[in-house]
């Protein structure tokens, strides 16, 4: 780049420095080491920091200092214990645990990932037996905490099965005492009040879909025995409703809902917002279609191209950002998940964000034949018939699961370190990898960074968050630090020993 035009790499004072990368951001240079620190600069500030003529006594040395950027002045302590309090994921094995109860629904959603059959073929329910040792493998691991997480198909269809999971793990864990919780993925359309009086009672996080207003959301989840949108959004107000008549803090405690993108959703990203922001919703997660299952299928009526995406995801954010200066406030949780790496130092744990990437050592899918995956996109995979991230089934030992090879090749493949293109990339402390999203895109769980859209999706996202960092003054730094508050839903954690 021109900042670093004739410059001599014999005149760059190696030793002197710690490991970083830099990237042009507008019209600043940012800059990173693999701890995540990272510094603004303009072009002359970064060519006198790499040719190591930046004066001790002056603003810009303590800057760069206070960013770790001097080898002389790194506390190695300090930071192995910074690191392992960011990577402590890597110390313990899986917390979300995906068991698909049924391939069942009755939606005909076009973009689905999962391998949909008609409400009739009960032949595809997880039994009791294979719930059972699926629960028994979910409890071998190594976590404190433990989430299961009701999938289908339409998980509300194997009704008795969902139930006796609850009490089956509520009793495992009151000698297990890990940090229980259950989350259920619906569509709502077999909700009740005697179910929904259940599920309260047992404290089960609830999570639906909801792509927009009702023209853009009945438009792709099809639904014959009635209005998708008008059902959806009535269980919300009920569900969010009953919240507050336990006494739980509507602010914290509000169903959780999630859009995905399709083509007919590109032109009107305000639209998708209000919806959200009409609903109280604190959060949307913009999230674009996966080349899995009908999506993959669909793509030449709903897919589009990455830039396409990416365009509308910063002419949505943008407005969000309107939308909190006028007062409103609701955040973009992808952007959230991204500036709480980056202001404060954080790990999320999202596990698309991270290195090694979720397969395995974050989440286990299990499916209704006891069939184990490596991920929930590894069971979109299967369910386009390719079997590739099928690690065991819920016979085996956990330990046979988790250190066999093909675990162990999932694992090194989703390490940014061993990415040419990450190695070097400025993102690096913030980023990662979904080895399911190389194969179905690229043909190789190791992909290339170079050519791949999931990495373009996620370093145009940085470029454009950098970018207003770069320039926020004091209030837009207070509402970026407001996105990242993570606040403990403790109400949906199980009690220890308790049934």
């Amino acid at each position: 780049m021109s900042y670093l035009a004739g410059l001599n790499l014999d005149d760059v004072p190696a030793d002197r420095l710690v490991p970083f990368n830099h990237r042009a951001v507008g019209d600043r240079v940012l800059v990173s080491n693999d701890l995540g620190d990272h510094v603004f600069l303009a072009p002359g500030e970064f060519r006198a920091f790499v040719t190591g003529q930046v004066a001790a006594d002056t603003d810009l040395y303590g800057k760069l200092a206070a960013a770790n950027l001097f080898a002389a002045s790194i506390d190695v302590g300090k930071q192995a214990e910074r690191w392992r309090r960011k990577k402590q994921y890597l110390f313990v094995g899986p917390t979300l645990h995906a068991f698909v109860l049924t391939h069942r629904c009755n939606h005909g959603c076009q973009y689905c990932h999962s391998s949909i059959v008609g409400m009739t073929r009960t032949d595809t329910d997880m039994p009791i037996d294979v719930a059972e040792r699926a629960v028994d493998l979910a409890f071998q691991t190594t976590s404190p905490s433990l989430t299961i997480e009701f999938q289908g198909g339409e998980p509300l269809a194997n009704w008795e099965v969902l139930q006796h999971i609850v009490e089956y793990a509520r009793q495992k864990n009151a000698l297990a005492g890990k940090n229980l919780s259950f989350a259920l993925v619906t569509n709502l359309s077999l909700m009740d009040e005697e179910r929904l009086d259940y599920l309260l009672d047992r404290k089960v996080q609830l999570c639906t879909s909801l792509d927009g207003p009702a023209d853009l959301h009945n438009k792709v989840r099809i639904y014959k025995e009635g209005d998708s949108h008008d059902l959806v959004m009535k269980w919300m107000a009920r569900i969010n409703e009953r919240y507050v008549e336990m006494g739980l803090d509507p602010n914290l405690y509000r169903v959780e809902a999630l859009p995905t993108i399709t083509r007919h959703a590109l032109a009107r990203p305000k639209d998708v917002v209000d919806q959200y922001v009409a609903l109280g919703c604190r959060a949307v997660f913009l999230r674009k279609l996966d080349p899995f299952g009908f999506a993959a299928r669909t793509a030449g009526t709903l897919g589009y191209s990455m830039d396409e995406f990416l365009t509308f995801y910063q002419e949505a954010v943008d407005y969000i950002i309107e939308l909190n200066r006028r007062g409103v406030q609701v955040m973009e949780r992808h952007a959230g998940i991204m500036l709480s790496k980056i202001l404060n130092d954080d790990e999320p744990n999202y596990l698309d964000l991270r290195t090694p990437g979720g397969a395995v050592t974050g989440q286990l899918g299990y499916a209704p034949d006891g069939g184990v995956y490596s991920s929930d996109e590894g069971r979109f995979v299967a369910a386009m018939g390719d079997e590739m991230f099928r690690i065991g089934t819920v016979t085996d030992t956990y330990h046979q699961i988790v250190t066999n090879a093909q675990t162990r090749a999932l694992v090194m493949a989703g390490l940014n370190d061993g990415q040419p293109d990450c190695v070097t990339c400025v993102y690096k402390p913030w980023c990662g990898q979904q080895v399911e999203y190389n194969y179905k895109t690229q043909g190789s769980i190791h992909g290339r960074m170079r050519d791949s859209v999931w990495c373009r999706k996620h370093k145009t996202i940085f470029d454009y968050l950098m970018g207003k960092l770069a320039k926020a003054n004091a209030e837009d730094l207070a509402m970026f630090q407001r996105w990242t508050t993570n606040r403990t839903l403790d109400h949906f954690m199980q009690e220890r020993g308790a049934l």
